[in-house]
């Protein structure tokens, strides 16, 4: 095979291999402490400082500060941050980001394939699913460290290439040019890891004196700078089609990188003398790779102790660039304001997403039950028109939800406790579901009754009225007990349900006696049993909410972020 060839496809199979162990290595790893996460993301409620933590240790486990970033941009367009707390994540995750360029630094290719072998063992022997996710993050880094070295294999015949020495020497000698090269190559990538890897890998590869590196610190430099705003095109990206703070998160991400490489494109030659003063001695071949890694940490360092006390001046030019609609921004109810599908390959934050996402669609269903019970006082037109047309809403939501969970079952990023936790969401909103369409089905009988002109008695519409306020008041608890998550309460509910039977039975029996005194006619025996099985029903659906909750003991885990919001 020509040696070009031979290059250019060994150059593409070891960053497919890179790529590869990476994504890997992040999923397994969200599965073995992905429960974590969220207790981390919870500190930057404190202060920013504390928010750069969190958004560095989280982008430390995921191994990917795009991942970080896309999950900051979904919190905030699902309101669960504001803009100034995404900001603080970001900056964080800059610097996260910088510890796959620092594990890559250390040579282990002598270890690479024992690594593989011990994942493999690990995966495939044990039971335990967090054991087997160790094992699988083992055998990924095996695989991210063998890509490495596969490009570092194929890259040794371009150091001997005048044509390549040449076009480096350009590059080295034109700082604007090593930043253009390494925004196009993360463009490309779309992964900041993988560029900078191939990077470190190329500037490792020995000159014709055999000692110096062929681009040496100060042409890798410019490229690592491009390589780092390069990285902030994902976050735009993911921004696209969210509200305007999620917009502007994303812009936050470029300033933050942008402003960097502006500073640092005047100070490369003072720069380069610290990266080496701190950075282990020996020959440049032997050490830069070190170097770049050290020269990407401390960059990043430097660019977050400037942006921290300005956070409020960042947030001010993007509030600039992205300024506020002259119209405000108006959201149909039936479309989720809390989902990003974007999420959903994270299951910690996507189940927190869904939860919030069932609690507004479970307030919306009670906004049904109060219209119906207006609707019973008053029967005109208009009520009954409000009453169908938020049913509706409601179940438009519901099936949007239900498709954003049955996602994550197909996604296959579900631990078994996380899968245990999906089902149960799924469960809680197939009730809420229920009551609202028990709700429009009530709303159907009033409709009926008006049409066929049917009378109850004012003792029976009494009845019925103080029925349906009872049941609204026993939803309202049902829904308190899943946004807290209290099982005292869930206990206190369940224990109505014999209270709910002997409600419908008694209302039964009163309509009977109505009929024998001549009060209520016969005729609505029929249609008035039905209302009072979907009361019935309704009670049932807010017991069996009670129960969801009872059942799931690690619902706790879910309500940080609600809690926190209301």
């Amino acid at each position: 095979m020509n040696e070009k060839l031979q290059i250019v496809f060994g150059l593409l199979g070891g960053l497919a291999i890179f790529l590869y162990g990476m994504n890997m290595m992040s999923e397994c790893l969200q599965k073995a402490a992905g429960e974590k996460m969220k207790t981390i993301l919870a500190l930057l409620t404190k202060n920013p400082i504390l928010g750069v933590l969190a958004g560095a240790l989280t982008t430390a486990v995921l191994q990917s500060s795009s991942a970080t970033t896309v999950m900051a941009i979904g919190f905030v367009s699902a309101g669960l941050m504001n803009l100034p707390q995404a900001i603080s994540i970001i900056i964080g995750a800059n610097i996260g980001t910088t510890m796959t360029a620092q594990i890559i630094a250390f040579k282990l290719s002598d270890y690479i394939y024992i690594i593989i072998f011990i994942g493999f063992i690990i995966s495939f022997i044990v039971k335990s699913e967090r054991a087997k996710s160790i094992g699988q993050t083992i055998f990924a880094f095996g695989l991210l460290f063998l890509g490495i070295e596969t490009m570092g294999s194929v890259m040794k015949p371009l150091a001997s290439s005048p044509f390549f020495v040449d076009l480096i020497a350009k590059v080295a000698d034109m700082p604007v040019l090593g930043i253009v090269v390494g925004t196009m190559m993360t463009l490309v990538v779309q992964s900041s890891s993988a560029t900078i890897a191939v990077l470190q890998n190329f500037a490792s590869q020995a000159g014709t004196d055999g000692v110096t590196s062929i681009l040496g610190l100060t042409g890798a430099i410019p490229i690592l700078l491009g390589d780092n705003i390069g990285t902030t095109i994902t976050a735009l990206l993911a921004s696209v089609g969210q509200p305007r703070d999620a917009k502007r998160t994303a812009v936050a991400h470029c300033v933050f990188n942008l402003s960097g490489a502006l500073i640092f494109i005047w100070l490369i030659k003072p720069f380069v003398y610290v990266i080496q003063m701190i950075s282990p001695k020996g020959p440049e071949v032997q050490v830069i790779s070190r170097q770049i890694a050290n020269a990407h940490t401390s960059f990043n360092i430097v660019m977050t102790l400037i942006w921290i006390p300005l956070i409020w001046l960042m947030v001010k030019i993007v509030m600039k660039i992205i300024p506020d609609a002259k119209t405000s921004e108006k959201r149909e109810p039936s479309r989720p304001q809390f989902l990003d599908d974007k999420l959903i390959g994270q299951p910690t934050v996507a189940l927190s997403l869904a939860r919030k996402e069932i609690t507004r669609c479970s307030e919306m269903a009670g906004e049904t039950l109060q219209k119906l019970i207006n609707l019973v006082k008053g029967e005109t037109n208009e009520q009954l028109e409000e009453v169908m047309e938020q049913g509706h809403d409601v179940g438009k939501l519901t099936e949007q939800i239900n498709e954003y969970l049955t996602n994550m079952f197909s996604s296959g990023s579900l631990t078994e406790k996380q899968t245990t936790q999906t089902a149960g969401l799924m469960y809680m909103l197939g009730d809420v579901d229920r009551v609202n369409g028990l709700s429009m089905e009530i709303a159907e009988s009033v409709r009926e009754k008006k049409e066929q002109k049917y009378k109850y008695s004012k003792e029976a519409m009494r009845d019925l009225t103080k029925s349906l306020e009872q049941i609204q008041g026993m939803y309202r608890e049902a829904i308190q007990v899943l946004m807290t998550g209290s099982t005292e309460n869930a206990k206190k509910i369940v224990k109505k349900k014999e209270k709910v039977l002997d409600l419908t039975i008694h209302m039964g029996k009163s309509h009977v006696e109505r009929v024998g005194k001549g009060k209520c006619s016969s005729k609505l025996t029929v249609p008035f049993n039905h209302v009072l099985q979907n009361i019935g029903r309704m009670g049932n659906c807010c017991v069996n909410i009670a129960d969801a909750v009872l059942a799931q003991s690690d619902l706790n885990e879910f309500t940080a972020f609600v809690k926190e919001e209301n």
